[in-house]
């Protein structure tokens, strides 16, 4: 019975504290580039065994951002642990170090130490050192040994040997045996160094004057503080059987493969005895302290003495196993002999590679560079020799490879650049194969997720857009919408729209259009005329939201198409006085005379301004006709004497556009024997050059109005000489020169006055021309208008008139003053015209109409 099997844990820490004091700090040893510490078994959770913070030159304040840590495998114990604050490995839980290794010898733990951010690999051997904390054992408390009372005098007994799970020093060290007068101990060392005991007949034995004897055996180790444990003999004297059986061998050794079946014979074990009857028939059987290991596996046919096999063996648990066999007689006072059989077991390819995925860092980004660690890769197999020798490979189609770190150690790196947009994500295919024959392989797959990168800019799926809109359009409606693809994903592939700064006729672009940040559609934001503004182009920016964004520009164009939202203008003739156009028709006329020309324009284009003439009423239609396109007024026949004297005619114009839009013209025709010279509605005017072709309207605009300003300034200087010379006649006593105004008091105009009156007649470039029309019918005499004309006159729009004559009353003819006026603010009013559709003969005649302001009196004169 064992001494100290009842020692508490306390005295265990204790014994413990004892040994660390003795041995000293465990202290990093250098293995083949990897740290080694000792440690001895059983010590408290929380112990210290080492600081790898500092034997690694790891940075302590970042061993937790980085993950530091101890990898194991699949349910496996977890006996040390690393405290991330400071690095120091420590006691997890308590170490066994007879549970931890069966097998014996050292006992190692390996510890794969990982750490990211770089990804790291380190492997660290902790010795387990074992600790007298077993006391030996025997089998049974109480043996019974029967000893012939004719044993001779050195007659040796083998005796049942302790067991002690601790190792060297702290197992089995020596036997001793209480004092006595017939038996003496000695002590034998096996091959293995384990200790058994014979007890040695020092005395002839007389059964017949005592039958028993009764001796303690004590087993003691060479622990610190020593331990023992003790078992006690009862030797029984028997009457004498003269021989013991004898074994060939002390000792067999025999070699079986491990993958070996049930019932398989090990080894046919053979004893003597030269005794007769029962005495020489011999049994065979396990010696008592046989490990019950043993008795597992392996079976003694007890009469044959056969060694058959019992339960499945595994090399990889223990390679050797050692049977203690016993063979006795069956006669009388039987003396039992002991032999050893060696099993070895032969090492059979049974075990494929077992692969595990130490530390994965997926996803990977896809701009990393080649030789980046995706993952850390551990192969074990439990084979030995050539069948535990493991190659690992990965699959040729991959842009990893695996390269080698430690023994059984792989890092899966990156070979290439990646590109998620090509490939989203690899699965890996690991494959583990050992050297046996046959050989065992194993294959793992990795899912490697690749994470993207804002490396792809955005691209339009046109490289440019038209746009075709209505004029007068909605504002706020949607024009056209554009679209833009990012290959990356997530925020990177997110895209919001915008539109580029610039103007579009001097006015901010922000003011015509506008753009959903999010889908990318247009709207207007204003309503388009296309008289205005026939077409624009904008810039639209897709920029993505990744980190750098990136961008990209596509150009927009906008057409303005025409709408048919301008009536026809009528330019010539102008009504009188707000009623209608008068002229002068002579009677003697024929056929085919040419009355006038109606012409008007329109600010539309293409087919909506294209105009057609036709007489809507006539006092009578069979006296004249209008040419539909170019908007003659003929006679068709002669006048007769019952024609009426005044013909009153109502002309259309008509666009061409759906709906068609119109404008008629009032013409009151007087039928006179003779015809004056008179200004008539029709009278011809000259059009600046540039209102024949709206093409390039834009910049002929530009050049009109700097034509009009300097017009402007010249004739204001010139109206600021006429003044202060006018002045300087008053002050010579109120004369005034007919040379300088036909209009001055008491100057009447002569007929060549009235002749030269006619507008059409243009001056000189850069003079001043005043001409006076009388007014039939008693009107003011000399009234007159003066023109004033710089050198630009034939490109400009703007007339300055100013009466000669003393400004009328208002109160006494009220009249000619706001037909004046009416007549220049419909003038105003007119668009821009558009000839496209005028005859090229038509064009500039009705241009020059279209363009000068007149001025005249109540009556009127034709141009035929």
């Amino acid at each position: 019975m064992g001494t100290g099997a009842g020692s508490g844990q306390g005295q265990l820490f204790l014994r413990s504290l004892l040994f660390l004091l003795l041995a000293g700090p465990p202290a990093p040893r250098p293995a083949g580039g990897q740290l080694r510490y000792a440690v001895p078994e059983e010590l408290e959770h929380g112990a210290f065994v080492a600081n790898l913070g500092e034997d690694l030159g790891l940075d302590v304040s970042t061993l937790s951002a980085r993950r530091f840590r101890i990898v194991s495998r699949a349910g496996a114990r977890q006996h040390l642990e690393v405290n991330l604050e400071n690095g120091i490995l420590f006691v997890n839980e308590r170490i066994d170090r007879e549970e931890v290794c069966e097998a014996g010898g050292t006992c190692l733990l390996h510890l794969q130490l990982l750490v990211e951010s770089p990804l790291e690999l380190y492997r660290v051997e902790v010795e387990v050192l074992d600790i007298n904390d077993h006391a030996p054992t025997f089998p049974w408390q109480e043996y019974v040994l029967e000893v012939a009372e004719s044993a001779v005098l050195g007659a040796r007994f083998p005796l049942e040997s302790a067991q002690d799970p601790d190792m060297g020093t702290n197992s089995v060290h020596t036997y001793r045996l209480s004092p006595n007068s017939f038996f003496s101990l000695e002590v034998q060392t096996r091959s293995d160094a384990s200790k058994f005991a014979e007890l040695v007949l020092e005395r002839a034995l007389d059964r017949e004057q005592q039958r028993t004897h009764r001796v303690l055996l004590t087993a003691l180790d060479g622990g610190v503080p020593e331990r023992s444990g003790t078992a006690h003999i009862l030797v029984t004297v028997l009457d004498a059987n003269d021989n013991v059986p004898a074994f060939d061998q002390s000792s067999y050794g025999v070699s079986l493969p491990e993958d070996a079946p049930a019932g398989t014979l090990v080894i046919q074990l053979n004893a003597t005895d030269l005794d007769e009857g029962p005495n020489g028939e011999i049994e065979y059987s396990f010696s008592g302290h046989a490990p019950p290991r043993v008795r597992e596996l392996f079976h003694i046919e007890p009469r044959s003495g056969q060694v058959l096999l019992k339960g499945p063996l595994d090399y990889e648990r223990a390679n050797l196993h050692e049977l203690y066999v016993q063979a006795k007689d069956r006669g009388p006072s039987a003396v039992a002999v002991h032999c050893r059989v060696l099993v070895h077991l032969l090492d059979v390819n049974d075990n494929a590679p077992e692969v595990t995925l130490t530390s994965v860092s997926t996803p990977v980004l896809e701009d990393a560079p080649p030789g980046t660690v995706i993952a850390v890769i551990s192969v074990l197999d439990r084979d030995s020799g050539d069948n535990g020798h493991v190659i690992c490979e990965v699959s040729p189609d991959v842009p990893f490879e695996l390269r080698s770190s430690f023994r059984n150690y792989y890092t899966l790196v990156t070979t290439q650049a990646l590109d998620r947009e090509v490939v989203p994500e690899y699965n890996v295919s690991i494959t583990a194969r050992d050297m046996g024959s046959p050989a065992l392989l194993t294959r793992s797959t990795l899912t490697i997720l690749v994470s993207d990168v804002n490396d792809n800019a955005p691209r339009f799926l046109q490289p440019s857009y038209s746009v075709y809109v209505m004029e007068n359009n909605a504002p706020g409606a949607s024009i056209c919408s554009v679209s833009a693809l990012d290959p990356d994903c997530q925020q990177n592939a997110y895209l919001s729209y915008s539109i580029a700064d610039g103007h579009i006729h001097g006015m901010p672009v922000g003011t015509y259009v506008s753009i959903n940040s999010d889908s990318g559609h247009m709207y207007a934001l204003r309503s388009l005329d296309y008289e205005q503004i026939r077409s624009f182009q904008i810039h639209v920016q897709a920029q993505d939201a990744g980190f750098p964004p990136l961008s990209a520009n596509v150009t927009v164009h906008i057409f303005v198409l025409d709408q048919n939202d301008n009536a026809p203008v009528i330019i010539s003739p102008m009504p009188r006085n707000g009623s209608m156009a008068t002229e002068l028709v002579p009677r003697s006329a024929g056929p085919g005379y040419l009355v006038g020309t109606v012409s008007a324009v329109d600010a539309d284009a293409g087919l909506n301004s294209r105009l057609s003439y036709q007489l809507l009423q006539a006092t009578d239609f069979t006296l004249f006709s209008v040419a539909p396109d170019t908007g003659e007024l003929r006679t068709l026949r002669s006048f007769l004497e019952q024609d009426a004297t005044r013909q009153r005619l109502v002309v259309q114009v008509r666009d061409g556009g759906q709906p068609a839009l119109s404008a008629t013209v009032s013409l009151l025709l007087s039928v006179v024997e003779t015809m004056p010279q008179t200004l008539s509605d029709f009278s011809e005017f000259s059009l600046p050059p540039e209102a024949s072709s709206s093409s390039p309207l834009t910049l002929y605009l530009l050049v009109s109005l700097g034509s009009i300003s300097f017009t402007f300034l010249l004739a204001i200087l010139i109206l600021t000489a006429i003044r202060c010379r006018g002045e300087r006649c008053s002050r010579q006593g109120d004369g005034c020169s007919p040379r300088l105004c036909h209009c001055c008091p008491g100057s009447r105009p002569s007929p060549e006055g009235l002749k030269t009156s006619n507008l059409t007649v243009q001056p000189p470039a850069g003079t001043m021309a005043a001409t006076c029309l009388d007014i039939p019918g008693g009107g003011p005499p000399g009234y007159c208008y003066k023109v004033c004309l710089g050198p630009e006159s034939a490109q400009s729009d703007f007339m300055f008139l100013k009466p000669c004559s003393p400004p009328w009353n208002n109160e006494k003819d009220p009249g000619k003053q706001s037909q004046l006026v009416q007549h220049l603010r419909v003038s105003k009013q007119i668009k821009q015209p558009n000839m496209d559709w005028l005859p090229p003969s038509m064009q500039q005649p009705a241009l020059k109409r279209y363009q000068i302001r007149h001025c005249g009196n109540r009556g009127s004169g034709w141009k035929g």
